[in-house]
């Protein structure tokens, strides 16, 4: 009689972490409905690696790379009409593959397909991305694939098949109205598998200004939900995105599949273990523009306590 209920258990376990059962720390409950990240490697193998995602990045352990020069993004500025929808895990945005990124020691030209969010609770933490130990309200992945590939089933099986764009979200005081499309359209998805349109919106619209993406941080990790596929090359902006506590409380209106509010969307962060973390020349080159305004300043001021 035992065994049987061993057995039952061991059905019952293996049914709950199978195919998309998984979940977020927020949708566990006691008796184990569905597969959160602790177990995320049962539902996949991948989610059980060594160059995992999301990390705590250390600044003061981080390598500055004189080769990570500004990105180049094409097409960021076009405007178009695309399907939003709330997947039942998360908010996601189709984006058109014109949109493309080199430079900064990519190891190729990538073309966009989607754009999606983790958040917190009502405004709390909620980034997947740590700096130094700091979770911010929320975060943005720009999901890129290699040019040559037609689909992120593909691009996967590279082990740089995949570059994500990640940016970090700050409370403001004030609204930012170049979200309100976005933050507009989440009334008509509440529901899982809900989608609606969003006409004549940019991705200039929802990143910082390009002059402002000079400074971020470089490292070899893995998707963030499963099947967490070792494939992409991460760039972490530092430039936050400004929003207003109530335009982050929107998104947790939203419901998960399975009717929990869409809360907590994001997995805890991963060991870095051998992995190093770069960032890019943008850091340095800030403090060479005050080098050379003190060197311009210092003459002047020996000049006039000469003439003084």
């Amino acid at each position: 009689m035992l065994l049987v209920a061993v057995l039952f258990l061991l059905a019952s376990f293996l049914r709950i972490v199978s195919g998309s059962d998984w979940c977020y720390q927020s949708q566990v409950t006691c008796n184990h409905t569905c597969a959160g990240p602790e177990t995320w490697g049962l539902v996949a193998q991948n989610c059980s690696g060594r160059s995992q995602s999301p990390v705590n990045i250390v600044t003061r352990r981080a390598l500055q790379d004189e080769r990570l020069t500004p990105l180049y993004l094409t097409g960021f500025q076009e405007t178009f009409h695309s399907h939003i929808m709330n997947t039942g895990h998360g908010v996601k945005l189709d984006l058109p593959s014109n949109m493309r990124i080199h430079g900064g020691m990519l190891p190729a030209t990538y073309k966009a397909i989607q754009l999606h969010l983790h958040w917190g609770k009502d405004g709390g933490p909620g980034s997947e991305h740590l700096i130094d130990g700091e979770q911010f309200p929320m975060e943005m992945h720009i999901v890129h694939i290699k040019e040559k590939y037609v689909s992120l089933s593909e691009a996967v099986t590279d082990r740089t098949g995949v570059a994500v764009l990640g940016f970090f979200f700050q409370e403001s005081e004030f609204v930012n109205k170049k979200f309100g499309p976005i933050i507009k359209a989440l009334k008509y998805i509440q529901q899982p598998n809900n989608s609606t349109t969003l006409r004549g919106v940019s991705l200039d619209m929802f990143t910082p200004p390009q002059k402002n993406m000079t400074k971020y941080f470089r490292y070899d990790g893995s998707l963030t939900t499963p099947d967490c596929a070792e494939a992409v090359v991460w760039t972490v902006f530092e430039d936050t995105i400004p929003l207003s506590r109530q335009q982050l409380t929107a998104f947790s209106q939203l419901q998960f599949s399975d009717g929990k509010p869409m809360v907590r969307t994001y997995r805890p962060v991963q060991p870095l273990n051998e992995r190093q973390v770069y960032y890019s020349r943008g850091h340095v080159a800030a403090v060479s523009t005050v080098l050379l305004i003190l060197a311009a300043l210092v003459p002047s001021a020996l000049s006039l306590q000469t003439t003084a």
